[in-house]
């Protein structure tokens, strides 16, 4: 699309008075369509010793008591994005209910035996619904609709048995956000995932005030649903001296996108308009840059366990959070020493071998030949940014990001969490890098977003927007591309100072799919 062709578009979009984003940026959203976005070129894995660090266990106490000590001046907030609904969770059910109108237990059957994954999910689904946390108001839900549930499953009415939890007239879950469905079942009540993040938030972001100070991005759509929800966990724990600091935020339309044809002319709805989609995980950087606390947690809604298993989520937690609070104090140190003025060489050789040490990024050849006076101002602007300390579970095919090594088109090296789809795996070379990695992202993140004097850093400043992605989508049968902003963790972080830490597998249990919830980790001890 040439200039006269966006000058043109601009006349033809003046008349339109129901735009979603400001000219500017639509015009700008099309060139990244036509120009396309170049994948991110990796140089290696990050793997332990070179870009993820091991933290000893005689250390570990020492980071969790510098993380008590943050914890307790009330400086730590947890972040959870959690604005999507459970739909995916019940996609193959969905799946097998679209592609028969009524199926029967023989067809499963059949269909499992096939190694069809739709068949063999939707067999596990039924054979073992008894162990979901959710079973009771399965059964409530079946009598309010004049049912009962064990005959449905003595009959093996496999599609009736769906309906009732996907349907509008069930349980209605797929039309429910993630965190409101019941992960975990407990002598008492089953919990929702909404509830699992509060009680974890308790054990760790809490200090001696007993304030809980959670933060959760929500869909607009769900609101009333989800605030009423809280309402009634927070009275199960008021009674107990705790106070509560839950707050909510929504996608903010301005971060939506516009789509394309596949020619890349803005994409039409059947009533002439504009369609617009929002931005991806990427847009909750301009919610997380409105909070404010010295440290915060990010971790995803369907990362969590019960009970018998948090202790080691707490462990570490606190361990990430006392790095960071550690790490944060050592940089502002030397940032005070290179804004003093008077800059000595020994000064610089100092702050060369921390930043050596501690991101393991040598600037040394960067810098040789320069004057003091140019070595200070550089160094001082490569610490003065926004940190993050991000935990790193060992790989074992899970799809997402990994930590790499990737080098950007003016030499610079840095360590970036890469998803797949920003990679070009027909270079057989990337391809064997990327498949080379040792570890996985499972957004497990300790955030400073306060600079050395204390004030609130603008995080937008240090995305990169280059690293964004154009996926294909389809809209009512029409094929579509969209424009996603740079991931949240991703792109979005992508100029902050950066260490990656092992942390134990026990720590990432998300709940891709319903069925997720049948593993170990997920059922009542016993």
């Amino acid at each position: 699309m040439k200039n006269s062709k966006f000058e043109e578009l601009k006349k033809v979009l003046s008349v339109e008075n129901d735009l979603s984003l400001p000219m500017g940026e639509i015009i700008e959203q099309l060139k990244i369509f036509e120009k396309g976005i170049p994948p991110l070129k990796l140089l290696r894995p990050c793997t332990i010793g070179d870009g993820i660090k091991l933290i000893p266990e005689i250390e570990m106490d020492n980071y969790i008591n510098i993380f008590a000590k943050a914890v307790n001046e009330g400086k730590v907030l947890k972040f959870v994005p959690a604005s999507g609904a459970a739909t995916r969770m019940f996609k193959k059910l969905l799946s097998i209910q679209t592609r028969f109108e009524k199926v029967n237990f023989e067809k499963i059957v059949e269909l499992s035996s096939k190694g069809d994954e739709d068949g063999k999910a939707s067999m596990e689904f039924f054979n073992k619904i008894n162990h979901f946390a959710f079973y009771d108001e399965l059964k409530n839900v079946a009598v309010r609709n004049g049912k009962i549930l064990d005959d449905i499953i003595t009959n093996k009415n496999i599609s009736e048995l769906i309906n009732l939890v996907i349907d509008e007239t069930g349980l209605n879950y797929v039309n429910l956000p993630k965190g409101c469905i019941p992960f975990h079942a407990y002598p008492d009540a089953a919990r929702t995932a909404f509830e699992e993040h509060l009680i974890e938030s308790m054990h760790y972001v809490t200090g001696k005030d007993k304030i809980v100070k959670i933060h959760f991005t929500i869909s607009m759509e769900h609101e009333d649903e989800v605030k009423s929800l809280f309402e009634t966990i927070l009275n199960k724990y008021r009674d107990n001296g705790w106070k509560f600091n839950v707050s909510f935020s929504f996608q903010n339309p301005s971060t939506d996108t516009i789509s394309v044809t596949m020619d890349n002319k803005p994409l039409r709805d059947e009533n002439g308009k504009i369609v617009f989609r929002p931005g991806g995980h990427g847009a909750l950087l301009t919610n997380l840059n409105e909070l404010k606390a010295d440290i915060i947690f990010i971790k995803n809604i369907d990362n969590i366990v019960p009970d018998h298993l948090k202790d080691e989520t707490y462990k570490y937690k606190k361990i990430l959070g006392g790095y960071l609070s550690n790490l944060q104090q050592k940089v502002f140190g030397f940032i005070r020493k290179l804004d003093m003025g008077d800059i000595h060489e020994n000064i610089v050789a100092e702050t060369l071998t921390f930043i050596k040490n501690e991101f393991d990024i040598d600037l040394k050849d960067k810098l040789t030949g320069k004057e003091v006076k140019l070595k200070s101002d550089y160094l001082l602007d490569f610490l003065n940014r926004p940190i993050r300390v991000c935990g790193m579970v060992k790989r074992e095919d899970h799809p997402g990001g990994s930590p790499f090594w990737v080098i950007n088109r003016q030499g610079e090296i840095t360590k970036q969490i890469v998803e797949t789809n920003q990679v070009d795996m027909s270079d057989p070379d990337q391809h064997e890098i990327f498949n080379s990695g040792t570890h996985f992202n499972p957004v497990d993140l300790a955030c400073g977003i306060k600079d050395y004097k204390g004030n609130y850093f603008n995080l937008e400043k240090f995305s990169n927007p280059e690293t964004g992605l154009i996926s294909k989508k389809s809209k009512d049968g029409v094929e579509l591309k969209a424009l996603e902003l740079p991931g949240l963790w991703n792109g979005g972080m992508y100029y902050w100072l950066t260490v990656f830490v092992e942390v134990p597998k026990i720590t990432f249990n998300p709940v891709k799919e319903v069925n997720d919830l049948l593993k170990p980790e997920h059922q009542p001890l016993g």
